[in-house]
Parts: structure tokens; C-alpha cells; sequence
């Protein structure tokens, strides 16, 4: 098994993992962390295609794909645990105003 394959599966496995646990859990800050184990699954895949790409080197726009993902997900990550900490807050408001 070469390694491209291996970065193949690995992506697959992390992909699969990641949204299972997105689906499977009723934690918010559990199902982030799943978001974040499938979308580094799935970049992972994507260097694994560049990789197999081309003998001559791998291509650098998967690369460059991946880079603007990282940034993404840092960002989406970041929102959503704001996000997650103010629902968080409304309901123990909620709770204590009853």
C-alpha cells in the first residue's frame, strides 16, 4: 500500500468518524469537535488526490485548497463556540428568572 492510499483511507476513516459523531451525540461542543475531525478528514483527502495526481510533484492547487480550509474551519470553530456559550447562557437565564 502506498502512502497516498494510506492518506486515502485515514481520510476516509476521520471523515466517516467525524460524522458520526456530529449526528450521534446531543453535546453542541461534541458535535463542533466532530465538524472539526470530518473536515480534516476530508483535507486530508484532498492532499491525498494531490498527491496521486502527477508523478512529477504534487499539485499546489489542492494544497492551496487546504490552507483556505484550515482557515475556515479555525473561523467556523471560533463561531460556533460563541455561539454555543451564548445559547448556553440564555438557558441558565432562563432557568433562573423561572
Amino acid at each position: 500500500m502506498s502512502r497516498p492510499d494510506l492518506f486515502l483511507l485515514l481520510g476516509v476513516a476521520l471523515s466517516v468518524l467525524g460524522i458520526a459523531r456530529l449526528l450521534l451525540t446531543g453535546d453542541l461542543l461534541a458535535r463542533v469537535i466532530g465538524l472539526n475531525i470530518a473536515s480534516g478528514g476530508v483535507m486530508m483527502l484532498l492532499l491525498s488526490s494531490a498527491l496521486r495526481s502527477g508523478s512529477d510533484g504534487p499539485d499546489a492547487v489542492p494544497h492551496a485548497m487546504v490552507l483556505t480550509g484550515i482557515v475556515i474551519t479555525v473561523s467556523v470553530t471560533a463561531l460556533a463556540v460563541v455561539l454555543i456559550r451564548r445559547i448556553e447562557s440564555d438557558d441558565d437565564a432562563g432557568g433562573e428568572q423561572s
